[in-house]
């Protein structure tokens, strides 16, 4: 099934296999919840039941980033339950029982109660940390994430999100699902945070393995997956000469670059390197060929004047 999110799918070979229960995990801010609304609006867009079930955000809250990003979500049921009130007053506190004996039993049976009752095609439980908080115990949690596991309908697609405030990787849940996908913020000296994606597992498909960059937008997560060369590799018919438009330095070069192979121009600022790459790009445009330029120092502008 496709997750609402064209560079994902491609990532992950075409879409989420259907059925199957996938754990998204990240620290705050790495974009899982944006990611999940958009695999939601993908579900409703296809006309399928859908569950989101919140932890720890209210009803209000997801609505507002939905609407932040232009996601509609309007007919999917959002199932609160996050602490009251309530819950707050010294009146309402255990003393007897542990929290995950009352508490944790009780919401994870909401939960299953709600799953019974709409038997949704796409369910969304956010987040796991509140659930790993609450059963404190890793064996009473383990069982609790296997419950809602096996309760789910057979043709339920579970995303389970959690923010990985364990600070540690947890492996037990890693061999529970089906498969897992990591969300991170890699600090960088100057600039933007960089963000990349990273199927660790996927069970009986083929996909692309290693770092993918993304960025968070209006509109949702919008994921660039990893390029290979050798996925892109030209038929031998469309070999030859990519020439420059000037006689001597196609001449230099025996004729012109060999399309298909790289080509490093270096020099000192005011040499003429960026010259000498303009004059390949406007050749190929010239003879109705595809170009594309890639600025990291200058502007559209700025490069645009100086070419005329």
């Amino acid at each position: 099934m496709r997750s609402g999110c064209p560079g994902f799918d491609d990532v992950l070979g075409g879409g989420i296999p259907a059925g199957h229960v996938y754990l998204v995990e990240g620290e705050p801010g790495t974009g899982k919840t944006t990611l999940a609304l958009q695999f939601i609006q993908e579900g409703l867009t296809q006309g399928e039941s859908t569950l989101y079930v919140t932890l720890s955000e209210s009803r209000d809250d997801l609505e507002a980033v939905a609407r932040t990003h232009g996601l509609n979500i309007q007919g999917t049921t959002i199932l609160e339950l996050k602490p009251s009130e309530e819950d707050l007053k010294p009146a309402s506190q255990y003393t007897v029982f542990h929290p995950a004996e009352v508490e944790l039993n009780d919401r994870v049976q909401m939960i299953m109660s709600e799953v019974d009752r709409l038997r949704p095609d796409r369910l969304v439980i956010d987040a796991l940390s509140e659930v790993r908080m609450l059963a404190k115990d890793p064996l009473r949690y383990r069982r609790q994430v296997l419950s809602l596991k096996e309760y789910a309908p057979s043709n339920c697609t579970v995303l389970l999100l959690d923010d990985r405030s364990s600070r540690q990787i947890d492996l037990e849940l890693h061999s529970i699902v089906h498969g897992v996908v990591a969300l991170s913020k890699v600090p960088v000296e100057y600039g933007k945070t960089r963000r990349r994606m990273e199927v660790t597992k996927l069970r009986g498909c083929a996909y692309r393995e290693g770092y993918h960059d993304y960025l968070i937008r209006t509109g949702g997560v919008v994921i660039f997956p990893r390029l290979i060369a050798s996925e892109y590799e030209e038929p031998p018919s469309e070999r030859g000469f990519a020439t420059s438009g000037i006689p001597e330095l196609d001449a230099l070069v025996g004729g012109g670059l060999d399309r298909g192979t790289s080509t490093l121009l270096l020099g000192p600022a005011g040499s003429g390197k960026s010259t000498i790459a303009l004059r390949w790009a406007v050749s190929a445009a010239e003879k109705g060929e595809n170009a594309a330029i890639f600025l990291f120092e200058e502007t559209i502008n700025t490069l645009g004047q100086r070419a005329s």
